[in-house]
């Protein structure tokens, strides 16, 4: 009996360990998803840490966050000293759906739902042909709880490859296509 008891303890962690295996592969690995001909989210790995550039209310609520790199380089001057970002800067832009803040007095807008993440890489090598910048963009489905390339049907339009957000981004060509400046602190 107590050999059937440990068979019977044996089968049923078994088949614990085979669902819970079972709803980790069902689960989506945002670090898997590519845009097409460029940029992965893999790339960004550990963006939920970098140091806020700035924010940003274009509809969405948004956070600019910055890697070593890119907060290093804006403390050097750039891009108002004329110079460009080095290899290896990367931006990532977090955009929620605002709603107000029930709680707090005068209800002031806060983020709300997770909207899309957008990333940015400067490679001049990789991406010679887009300023040296590479752009990726990935909308958010709440209900699912999974991220997609953005596509011509988003708002804005995303293109099919890491160049998408370069004809966006020629209009700041003299600041080395990076729009978002970093305020004193």
């Amino acid at each position: 009996m107590k050999g059937k008891s440990m068979l019977i303890g044996v089968c049923i962690t078994m088949a614990l360990g085979a669902l819970s295996v079972g709803a980790a592969i069902s689960a989506q690995d945002r670090y898997s998803l590519k845009v097409p001909n460029g940029l992965a989210f893999s790339e960004f790995r550990g963006y939920e840490g970098w140091q806020v550039v700035n924010i940003s209310d274009g509809g969405k609520l948004a956070v600019i966050l910055g890697n070593s790199v890119m907060i290093d380089a804006y403390k050097t001057g750039i891009p108002g000293n004329g110079k460009p970002f080095p290899d290896g800067a990367k931006m990532a832009k977090i955009h929620w759906n605002a709603k107000k803040n029930e709680a707090e007095p005068g209800q002031p807008l806060v983020g709300g739902t997770l909207h899309d993440v957008d990333f940015m890489v400067k490679d001049s090598k990789r991406f010679s042909d887009s300023g040296g910048w590479g752009y990726a963009e990935f909308e958010y489905a709440a209900a699912s709880d999974e991220f997609r390339p953005g596509t011509l049907e988003d708002k804005p339009p995303q293109g099919n490859d890491a160049k998408c957000g370069f004809a966006c981004h020629t209009v700041a060509a003299s600041q080395d296509y990076v729009f978002t400046e970093f305020p004193k602190r």
